[in-house]
């Protein structure tokens, strides 16, 4: 259940740096700045997409505009399989996993 996000990879003209537009606001007109190794609290769609990014090990920022993903990575880091974090973001039951019921 949920609604895949379609994902873009746009030019960064920035080494270490991928870009990523979607068909989806994330933010509003707001900006929001996160930093590996920093707290991220919230539960609103730009964090916990910031926290799976952040979990593959190689990225040191996320900045998310609307609909604008900035990705900084680290030294020999990849942006590869970016996409489908991205792209699986309101994705809510994969094959093989029960919903819970609740009642």
């Amino acid at each position: 259940m949920g609604q895949p996000i379609n994902v873009v990879r746009k030019p960064s003209s920035k080494p270490g740096v991928a870009r990523f537009e979607i068909n989806r606001t994330l933010t509003g007109t707001g900006h929001e700045r996160y930093r590996a190794g920093g707290e991220i609290s919230g539960d609103r769609p730009p964090d916990e997409l910031a926290r799976r990014l952040i979990a593959t090990g190689g990225v040191t920022g996320v900045h998310i505009h609307s609909n604008v993903i900035t990705v900084e990575l680290g030294a020999g880091a990849s942006a590869d399989g970016f996409e489908d974090i991205i792209r699986e973001l309101y994705i809510h039951y994969r094959p093989g996993v029960t919903p819970s019921v609740t009642g």
